[in-house]
């Protein structure tokens, strides 16, 4: 294990505009130094001999692949590598060979765009969906309380499990190991090609837990890169287990060298690459961010997941006290650990989420506002933050409740 990061000058790493306080970096992360170095390397090869740099790709995009795999604890070839949380989930959700009578479970914690996928791909599957609630009260949820409602929602004909590992409207993580056991229990007795398939929606979760995928206990896991991770922007993948990745079909198709040589040696290229693969999408993405996205796994690695994972456990359990303490602040995220990962929600009682994050910007504090119809404000403290940051975002947010009574 690599010896703890000097985190204050970490952030020398990046073009942050240090008028601010940053505490809404969750949405769209800024590239640190040795990704924007690496993006611009290959933007100038491909600016200078674009037919001759291209060349290239098939060794860089696996090079890509064994970076991503080293960091997430699985092999090369089950990750396919998309642009988008949104695209990985729709490689699966959209791909997944689901028959009519089977059914998806979701729950309403979903962010649109799963929801608006997994309606679409009921209504051309002929595949009912069902949405059940974790939780009534995200504040007072229990780990025990979120595993019974899994286990009471999966019913005979449910195939495909939809899941968000941290709920970016309430700042909840589920306890993915323990709802594997429950799934795993179901699929005990069940025939194969019939097994509950779970797809994570990761990407609350990368960059900021310490965890290997193939111990989460899912099927999917889906995930953009340019969060938490610090990728590139428009980076992706899903990682796929075996089982998982057999019950998909490509939605678009694969310009992965090894799908493409088959093909264009006169046969069918199906079962002749890994399936990641042949579920990677193809067409001509933003080769220069696709490709340094190896010095972000890097970046990470360097950093080590562990130190990474508790200093961002340290600032929110920081964040959700400071809050706690503000008069007039409801806080929605639980303070039980296992629970909580990187970001705090919340709301203010007779002002509107979208007035505070406004109000918090004139006072110097960068926050976000939740994407839900039940919206609220977001804390979401990372490395690049220290306490003092929360220290002075709470302290403006006493001031505007204070103007505002």
């Amino acid at each position: 294990m690599t010896a703890e990061p000097h985190w204050p000058e970490l952030r020398a790493q990046f073009d942050l505009d240090p008028a601010y306080v940053h505490l809404g970096l969750s949405v769209l992360a800024p590239h640190p130094r040795p990704v924007r170095e690496a993006i611009e390397r290959h933007r100038q090869g491909l600016d200078s001999n674009p037919a001759l740099y291209f060349h290239h790709r098939d060794e860089l995009q696996r090079r890509v692949l064994e970076k991503a795999g080293r960091y997430l604890g699985a092999e090369p070839d089950t990750i396919a590598l998309t642009e988008s949380t949104t695209m990985g989930l729709a490689v699966v959700f959209t791909g997944m060979m689901l028959r009519p009578g089977e059914e998806i479970l979701s729950t309403a914690h979903e962010h649109y765009a799963a929801r608006e996928l997994l309606r679409f791909k009921a209504e051309s599957s002929g595949a009912s969906h069902r949405t059940i609630e974790l939780y009534e009260d995200p504040r007072a949820a229990t780990e025990d309380e979120i595993v019974a409602a899994v286990a009471r929602g999966i019913g005979d004909r449910t195939r495909l499990l939809a899941l968000t590992w941290v709920h970016s409207g309430t700042g909840v993580k589920l306890p993915l190991t323990r709802i594997a056991e429950v799934v795993a229990a179901v699929n005990a007795g069940r025939t194969p090609g019939t097994e509950v398939l779970t797809c994570v929606d990761g990407v609350h979760g990368m960059g900021v837990e310490d965890f290997e995928v193939t111990e989460l206990g899912c099927d999917f896991f889906a995930t953009g890169c340019h969060k938490w991770l610090f990728g590139p922007r428009g980076t992706g993948l899903v990682w796929g287990s075996e089982r998982g990745w057999a019950a998909i079909r490509p939605i678009i198709t694969s310009f992965d060298v090894e799908v493409f040589w088959p093909w264009y040696l006169g046969s069918v290229p199906d079962g002749k690459a890994p399936a990641a693969r042949f579920c990677t999408p193809g067409g001509f993405p933003a080769y220069e961010h696709r490709w340094a996205l190896a010095e972000a796994f890097d970046f990470q690695q360097e950093l080590g997941k562990p130190w990474v994972a508790a200093r961002i456990h340290d600032l929110n359990a920081h964040c959700r006290g400071a809050l706690a303490d503000v008069a007039g602040v409801h806080v929605r995220t639980p303070d039980v650990g296992g629970l909580t990962s990187g970001m705090v929600c919340f709301d203010v009682p007779g002002i509107d989420p979208a007035t505070v994050v406004d109000l918090l910007l004139a006072e110097g504090v960068v926050a976000g506002q939740t994407p839900y119809r039940s919206s609220a404000v977001r804390f979401a403290p990372g490395v690049l933050n220290d306490f003092g940051d929360i220290d002075r975002g709470a302290e403006a947010l006493g001031r505007i409740i204070e103007n505002h009574t």
